[in-house]
């Protein structure tokens, strides 16, 4: 289970790092490629690709530093969190040809959040109490 949650976080990670970085740097610029941008101020993408950098980062670097692994299934959440406002907002718009592709980020997001928050607490819960 460890390296299939490790391959589909590694996944998560490349996708969200480039679209993240792609929505921090060119903004409002997306609109042409990214129609639903039109209804957001620049500030707000440029947030959201803020928050999609964190979040890749937040799936990987946790975890493989072995310090406060909880926060990896904290990152896998709020990118299913983001992915469903994703729906949300495709749904409203009439996008129906992107829900494809934000459900199955949402559902890997949500595998990676169960399979390591199962795994965070399972090993929190073997320690012996510290006196």
């Amino acid at each position: 289970m460890n390296v299939a949650l490790w391959v589909i976080a590694g996944l998560l990670a490349a996708v969200y790092l480039t679209v993240g970085c792609v929505k921090l740097l060119r903004g409002k610029a997306l609109e042409h490629r990214m129609p639903w941008v039109e209804q957001f101020p620049d500030v707000v993408v440029r947030f959201i690709g803020l928050c999609e950098i964190a979040g890749a980062l937040g799936l990987v670097l946790p975890q493989a530093t072995g310090h406060l692994v909880w926060l990896t299934p904290v990152a896998a959440a709020g990118l299913a969190l983001l992915q469903l406002l994703a729906v949300v907002v495709h749904t409203r718009r009439g996008e129906t040809q992107q829900l494809g592709v934000n459900v199955v980020l949402l559902v890997l997001a949500l595998v990676v959040a169960v399979g390591r928050f199962a795994e965070w607490t399972t090993a929190n819960a073997t320690l012996p109490p510290t006196p």
